[in-house]
């Protein structure tokens, strides 16, 4: 298994590089958590084009916290869920502001403390800005691990578990970048072009196929 992941990451690794690259456009820490927020459900290419006039509108975190919800709300109107993000924005902000000195904490426990802040949100702001080892479990990194043999689970926090024993640490964060752009060119969810797949001769998935065929 060891030999196995080793060389699904050095693959990876040529693929894609390893540098660490965040989808979502932003300049501060702050920026990057009411992204994350946002993306929930949503495409990144959709976040950044909302956030482009946002955080001019809203330059600070102070704004956010001082926001008119329902005039947010249509800020982010063409995001879904906008109600009950326009909501948490506003709480997570304030919690920001008053108990944080509008600092981003660094601890999963107190991120996931923020309103709108689970534990898929809080790891890529620990990986993100302060580069502490995280695995950020979104759809890509869920359907690809179990492809690839890394997980059974559904669950987002058990598959983090099984991913955090068989990945090295150095490739928490990078994992995920990786996969996000494997899953989206490659590993697709309805249409895997396994044809064309770098990991195909290492995916469990396709072992699976070829005894159905």
């Amino acid at each position: 298994m060891k030999k196995r992941t080793k060389e699904i990451l050095n693959r990876l690794d040529h693929a894609y590089g390893t540098e660490y690259v965040c989808y979502l456009n932003h300049e501060t820490p702050w920026q990057l958590l009411i992204a994350v927020i946002l993306s929930a459900q949503c495409t990144d290419a959709r976040v950044n084009i909302v956030t482009k006039d946002l955080f001019v509108k809203y330059d600070s975190l102070q704004k956010f916290a001082d926001a008119d919800i329902e005039e947010l709300e249509q800020d982010i109107h063409s995001i879904g869920f906008y109600h009950s993000k326009a909501k948490n924005i506003i709480s997570c902000a304030k919690t920001l502001v008053e108990k944080h000195g509008g600092v981003v904490p660094r601890r999963l426990e107190e991120l996931t403390a923020l309103a709108g802040v689970g534990r898929k949100t809080a790891n890529v702001i620990r990986g993100n800005v302060y580069h502490d080892p995280s695995i950020v479990v979104d759809t890509h990194v869920k359907r690809i691990s179990k492809r690839l043999g890394f997980t059974e689970q559904d669950d987002p926090q058990k598959v983090e578990q099984d991913l955090m024993k068989v990945l090295p640490k150095d490739h928490w964060i990078l994992y995920n970048i990786q996969i996000i752009t494997f899953g989206r060119s490659v590993c697709s969810a309805r249409n895997p072009k396994c044809e064309e797949c770098f990991l195909s001769d290492l995916c469990t998935a396709g072992d699976r196929r070829q005894k159905k065929g």
